[in-house]
């Protein structure tokens, strides 16, 4: 009788997984960077090229090469200014200072800051008119806490990290106040913020929350792709706050890799090497025609067409500054 041949009990070769790209929603322009983008557009249909915008419009790259190929010229401070200019000031706000400079010089002005960062303007002001000191969450050099700070230098104090918290001495326990730049994490915000309210028991918090609601949400959609992604890739500049959260977060929560990337032709073909899950968002400053030009270069490289993650829908708008709203009616006469 033959005997029956062994079975072969080596397991079959496992097919690859299945690749996919998730694209986070929202995503890309907020309300307020829309509204700053469009000032400076609008501007130069209704009183043409040049005109001057101090500091950058919005923290992206492109957008700045964009505007400038349509006439903006970026400058650093007013001095680079000509006399009878028009001036338009970016969406991170400026301080008093700068405002009465533009003034005493008769300086024509656009003021483009994102009315969340002026409501922040707004409670320093109320604070430092109550006596209350004013702990300033947020990162020294950036334009909107010098614009903040500037609204009540006497009374603010910047706090950058948690850790700052120990050092921290102020006149009076009992009137102390916090407020924070609007585009943070908002887990390292709050790991301050409890930290202070330890030391502070007495400590006041602002009357609504100052991260901007697209800065939250944009962290909340990157968190629930990063759960299932090998990599995450954030368009975003990197003198971008919030897109250099982005990546802070993903990393945090369970991406293996995790970068910031201006456009992508700054994608490394390295990054792909043993990836089946690619997730991709994009910083409150950047449009959506970056995003689109990732997700065209990931198809290129063998991955799937992107399925969207929708978190929560935005619909919150802002209208332009009166100046430009005022302009435009008197053209349609």
């Amino acid at each position: 009788m033959t005997t029956p041949p062994t079975p072969d009990r080596t397991p079959a070769p496992q097919p690859a997984a299945a690749k996919r790209v998730v694209v986070a929603a929202p995503r890309g322009y907020c309300a307020g960077v829309d509204r700053a983008v469009q000032t400076v557009e609008k501007a130069l249909d209704a009183y043409g090229a040049p005109i001057y915008v101090r500091k950058q419009i919005v923290h992206n790259k492109h957008v700045v090469e964009t505007l400038s190929e349509r006439g903006a010229v970026f400058v650093d401070e007013l001095d680079e200014v000509p006399d009878d200019s028009l001036v338009i000031f970016s969406a991170h706000g400026v301080s008093p200072t700068v405002k009465s400079e533009a003034e005493a010089r008769g300086l024509r002005t656009i003021d483009a800051t994102c009315p969340l960062v002026t409501k922040v303007h707004h409670e320093a002001k109320r604070f430092a008119q109550q006596g209350v000191q004013i702990l300033l969450i947020g990162h020294s050099g950036h334009e909107e806490v010098e614009g903040t700070s500037g609204e009540a230098p006497e009374h603010i104090t910047l706090v950058e990290h948690p850790a700052d918290v120990d050092q921290l001495v102020v006149a009076d326990p009992e009137k102390v106040a916090w407020l924070s730049q609007t585009t943070l994490s908002v887990d390292e915000t709050m790991e301050t913020v409890d930290r202070l309210r330890a030391k502070f028991p007495q400590l006041i918090d602002p009357p609504s929350d100052d991260i901007c609601y697209a800065t939250q949400n944009r962290q909340s959609a990157v968190k629930q792709i990063a759960a299932h992604s090998d990599l995450v890739i954030v368009v975003g500049s990197a003198n971008s706050s919030n897109s250099v959260r982005l990546v802070e977060v993903a990393l945090e929560s369970g991406a293996r890799a995790a970068h910031r990337i201006d456009k992508a032709e700054e994608i490394d073909p390295a990054w792909l090497v043993g990836v089946s899950s690619v997730g991709v968002t994009s910083g409150a400053s950047v449009p959506e025609n970056l995003v689109e030009g990732v997700l065209s270069y990931l198809q290129q490289q063998g991955f799937p067409p992107a399925e969207q993650e929708q978190l929560v829908e935005e619909t919150l708008t802002f209208a332009l500054p009166h100046e430009l709203r005022t302009s435009r009616r008197a053209a349609r006469g």
